[in-house]
């Protein structure tokens, strides 16, 4: 039996394989999963047809292939070539052989001796910090216990570089997910004429409303109540006044969107994807915070299927989550806007003639300057900011 590359979607025609999760002769049961491929888009794991064993891989890892090619050769779990593991017969060592093992015993005493005499903590400390080989350097004491003398003469030796070339740099390549990336971020800013607006939102009053209402929520959703429902909700709201935000250009052509798919950008280890939460505006604060927990783990776990991923209207970043104070994120084509999020700061600010003390938050709206004017653009922030300020019009929706 042929292990097949799955059909992922229409726009996909190729994908690599990231990892092997069985090796050959290695049986399995139906529906386990046995190799984990790549695409452009999403991570996904081929599981078996059927109980049985590998009998040949066919793609080794980093290796692309077309969709329906063959992964892998199946049999049942009997059926485990016997070249896989061939049985050793026992000869003698030549002596050449026997010279070579002595020599890495020698070197296993050796190692294992120096390991013994234990190293003072300023001893390792140095040694971890600069990448040092610990069989290389000479000890100047008779117990062979080395010092931070004997380490620093070794450092400062024209001879003894802290790392090779090899060492010194890693050549990875890149992922197709990281390559998809790079190429639509940059087709992003060739296209569309970005501008980025800014302003910046007190945040106390969805703060106090989190706090008073969190375990009630909790209780009835099981799920916390964050922030991102309260600015999904006050971007929904502001969308739907302005539309030429929610809109894209296409062939000469702008087409307004009647539905509201809001992409949350989520960063993975390998790489940026958006999951996106299908007609947002029919959601309650719960069903949000739901699918943005549901989402986030897929995410992580690198289980987000192509209608996860696929649509989108608008996208909101967070940068806040790493600490970051103001950024101008790129717009996530075919779309024409997207809002960035930072940290929360308690900063003076002028209240009412009077200096207080609130937690604020920058936002950055970038947009496509070819579909949105520039009051267009900052009415469309100044709404969002006002409804987060104020969240019980978001709540009542008056």
């Amino acid at each position: 039996m042929e292990l097949i590359v799955p059909t992922l979607g229409e726009s996909i025609k190729e994908a690599t394989v990231s990892k092997w999760l069985k090796k050959v002769g290695d049986s399995f049961e139906a529906d386990e999963p046995l190799v984990e491929i790549e695409t452009d888009k999403i991570t996904v794991e081929v599981p078996a047809p059927s109980a049985g064993s590998i009998s040949e891989i066919k793609v080794k890892e980093g290796a692309d292939v077309n969709i329906g090619g063959v992964l892998a050769l199946l049999g049942d779990k009997k059926d485990v070539k016997e070249s896989v593991t061939p049985k050793k017969t026992v000869t003698e060592k030549p002596a050449k052989e026997e010279i070579k093992e002595e020599k890495k015993q020698e070197t296993i005493l050796s190692t294992n001796n120096r390991e013994n005499n234990k190293l003072s903590p300023a001893v390792k400390k140095l040694i971890d910090e600069n990448n040092l080989d610990l069989e290389k350097i000479t000890p100047s004491r008779g117990d062979g216990r080395l010092t931070k003398e004997d380490v620093f003469n070794f450092m400062n030796q024209p001879s003894s570089n802290k790392a090779t070339a090899k060492e010194r740099e890693e050549v990875v390549k890149m992922s197709k997910i990281r390559k998809t990336i790079a190429t639509r971020l940059k087709e992003s800013q060739n296209t569309a004429a970005i501008l980025t607006t800014f302003n910046e939102v007190d945040m106390s009053e969805i703060m106090k409303v989190r706090e008073t209402k969190k375990e009630d929520f909790l209780e009835r959703y099981n799920v916390k109540l964050g922030f991102m429902s309260f600015f999904i909700k006050a971007v929904v709201a502001s969308l739907q006044e302005f539309p030429a935000v929610n809109a894209e250009i296409r062939e000469g052509n702008i087409i307004y969107k009647n539905h509201f798919d809001i992409g949350i950008a989520v960063g993975t280890e390998k790489g940026l994807v958006v999951p996106v939460l299908k007609d947002a505006d029919t959601m309650t604060f719960g069903d949000i915070e739901q699918q943005i927990v549901e989402l986030s783990t897929k995410a992580k776990e690198g289980s987000l299927t192509m209608n996860d991923l696929t649509g989108g209207t608008f996208t909101i970043s967070n940068g806040g989550v790493y600490g970051s104070m103001l950024s101008t994120p790129i717009i996530n084509r075919p779309q024409s806007g997207i809002l960035g999020m930072h940290n929360i700061q308690k900063r003076a600010v002028v209240v009412d003639d009077e200096i207080v003390i609130r937690p604020m938050m920058y936002l950055a709206f970038s947009y496509d300057h070819r579909i949105i004017d520039g009051k267009e653009s900052v009415g469309f922030l100044i709404s969002i900011k006002n409804l987060l300020e104020n969240p019980s019009k978001l709540i009542l929706g008056v």
